[in-house]
């Protein structure tokens, strides 16, 4: 684009070049490598391409005789006042605009069916590719502006590929159509109409650029409003309880205004364009209405055959207006195919090899050999050099301050991320050795975090493994302490929880999880602060279907709770991402380090519960 054009679109915008946006613009993609990218995704419906097409010839040739016989109408019926011929000219009519209606059911039908087809393809797909990403693209990116992309701009890459394309397949056969018979009537005229063509085309280049970027930056905006939005609504209590209504709704507004203006610039872009068009065609209708005035005059053309040229010329100028806007239909679409490209060309960080193993049911043995791991973008190590192992069925539990890589070692493990340096073991295999579906078929995770999906609490818990039978969801239940508060909702098991399980409370969120780890059986299960965020009466209240959890099975422990710690076959003590202890809870208190610092400080209230006689006693001498 040249320094004009920016400087119009600019002023058009009516905003200055937005560093800080909540999304940044995806990069420019040429037309010809949308076509190639998308083009597949036609495979289910290009069979019916063909019938498309005919329709597209058939119509503009039902349109023509209709004209034409208006022509005969004129010279046949008016002129010479004889209404011999009228009857059959009217049942001419009448059949035309039946096979124009039955034409246009079958077209509007296949063409929907094609379109849909098209998207359904599409949209799955890219819905598909998301979930096949690394943890670290959703750490990175706007939840929004993916959600975004996967719903709106994925039907403007159906216009850009089908729906334009079809569209401009048909204008093509109008324009053959109304230009042959133009030329059978007067082919003079029709070269004196042509003249302005060339007007149309340079108008469409000039004004497309415009419209592109303009489109580019409100697909742009809209992704940023989705992204606010979410972010938003789905912390409306932290945004509450803090009063910060009025500052989210002005993040909201920054960007809805900005869309507004870009919406209003492509507006006033097309806006503009229509009068030029319409000042071209008429420069040409009126030339060939001069010039066929004079013929008529003279006697070289009848009444009829003008009137009939004159129809067929707005006709010719309809397909060629349309053709030439269509390019800026192209251009506006093509922003946010650009978007889409830019969300398929995103390759998972965590790749599984073409040589991948399975391993079935795992014993569990888990090893970290000489880890060292940073996050993509940072400079500082996560985990540097660390190295531990648990044995089949033993319990190694993690500690350290916020910030030391205590998650980062579950992260690990599930093979969220790949180690720069080292290995990370399960039976001796090394992880990027074995299936991922493999490997997290063999862990189960209770998450600081407690995942709860909007469905029912049997389907919460079946999730952990699919087509559970309602013995193994009840049992499950049962074990994770949840079955007697589970009977006390209206509808038992098949109570809606809402969105994130927000009916429920936090400790029964927590054993909901806990029973969907329970019902996945995985050798190895991963604790990441599973009584984080819950009071301590709660927290004490998990601890034994957690023990039955636990039992048996591989554990890996993060917690700050010294009660889960106390018991774990070894303790590993993280500081900056490094071990600084390693050994069992009494190896640990006896050296007098961190971890006994941290139990001085801590264990006194994380290992009885509140109300206890111990906790009035330890409260009352004042300790922490």
């Amino acid at each position: 684009m040249t320094h004009v054009r920016r400087h119009v679109l600019r002023r058009l915008l009516s905003v200055t070049d937005d560093h800080d946006g909540v999304v940044a613009a995806a990069p420019p993609v040429a037309p010809r490598e949308v076509f190639r990218r998308f083009w597949p995704y036609t495979r289910g419906g290009r069979r019916w391409l063909v019938p498309l097409l005919g329709f597209s010839m058939i119509g503009p040739v039902i349109d023509a005789a209709e004209i034409w016989l208006f022509k005969v109408v004129v010279d046949d019926v008016l002129v010479p006042r004889d209404l011999g011929p009228f009857p059959w000219i009217a049942l001419a009519y009448v059949g035309l605009i039946v096979c124009s209606g039955l034409l246009g059911f079958a077209d509007d039908v296949l063409s929907t069916w094609v379109s849909e087809r098209f998207l359904l393809d599409l949209r799955s797909d890219v819905f598909r590719h998301v979930q096949g990403l690394s943890l670290g693209f959703f750490e990175r990116r706007r939840l929004g502006d993916v959600l975004s992309r996967v719903t709106g701009d994925v039907d403007a890459v159906e216009t850009f590929l089908l729906s334009g394309v079809a569209n401009g397949l048909y204008h093509v056969v109008r324009l053959g159509v109304f230009l042959g018979l133009l030329f059978y009537l007067r082919w003079d005229l029709t070269l004196l109409a042509l003249v302005i063509v060339p007007l149309f085309w340079c108008s469409a280049r000039r004004f497309s650029r415009l419209i592109k970027a303009a489109s580019r930056e409100r697909r742009r905006r809209s992704g940023s409003i989705s992204a606010i939005a979410e972010e938003s609504l789905g912390n409306a209590a932290l945004v509450q309880a803090y009063n910060r209504q009025e500052w989210e709704e002005g993040r909201f507004e920054r960007e809805n205004v900005g869309r507004f203006r870009a919406t209003m610039a492509s507006v006033r872009i097309r806006a503009a364009y229509g009068p030029v068009v319409e000042i071209i065609e008429l420069t040409g209708a009126l030339s060939v209405m001069a010039l066929g005035t004079w013929k008529l005059a003279q006697g070289q053309l009848t009444l009829g055959g003008l009137l009939v040229f004159l129809a067929l010329l707005s006709k010719l100028y309809s397909p060629i207006r349309d053709l030439s806007g269509l390019t800026n239909t192209f251009y506006a679409a093509s922003a946010s195919a650009e978007r889409i490209i830019e969300l398929l060309d995103q390759r998972p960080q965590v790749l599984e090899g073409a040589d991948a193993r399975r391993i079935g049911r795992a014993r569990g043995h888990v090893e970290f050999d000489g880890v060292s791991f940073r996050y993509p973008g940072t400079s500082r190590w996560a985990l540097s050099d660390v190295s531990f192992r648990v044995e089949s069925g033993g319990t190694l539990a993690v500690v350290g301050a916020s910030g030391a890589g205590k998650s980062t070692v579950a992260k690990l493990q599930l093979r969220f991320y790949d180690p720069e340096h080292g290995a990370v073991r399960l039976d001796g295999t090394d992880l990027k050795d074995l299936r991922l579906s493999e490997l997290r078929e063999n862990v189960a995770v209770v998450l600081q975090e407690t995942l709860v999906f909007h469905g029912s609490v049997r389907e919460n818990i079946a999730y952990g493994r699919p087509g559970a039978s309602e013995a193994d969801i009840v049992a499950a239940a049962r074990a994770a302490d949840a079955h007697d508060f589970i009977r006390l909702l209206p509808e038992g098991y098949d109570t809606l929880v809402g969105q994130r399980g927000r009916t429920l409370s936090g400790g029964q969120r927590q054993r909901l999880a806990i029973a969907r780890a329970m019902i996945r059986d995985a050798p190895v299960l991963l604790l990441d602060e599973p009584t984080t965020g819950l009071d301590t009466q709660s927290g004490w209240r998990i601890m034994e279907p957690l023990g039955r959890l636990m039992a048996g099975r591989t554990t890996i422990v993060i917690s700050h709770n010294l009660l889960m710690v106390r018991d774990a076959t070894s303790i590993v003590v993280l500081d900056h991402g490094r071990i600084v202890e390693h050994g069992t809870h009494e190896d640990l208190l006896l050296r007098g380090g961190t971890y006994a610092k941290l139990h001085r400080l801590k264990g006194a209230r994380d290992t009885v519960p509140v109300g206890s006689p111990e906790v009035s006693a330890l409260m009352t001498r004042g300790l922490p």
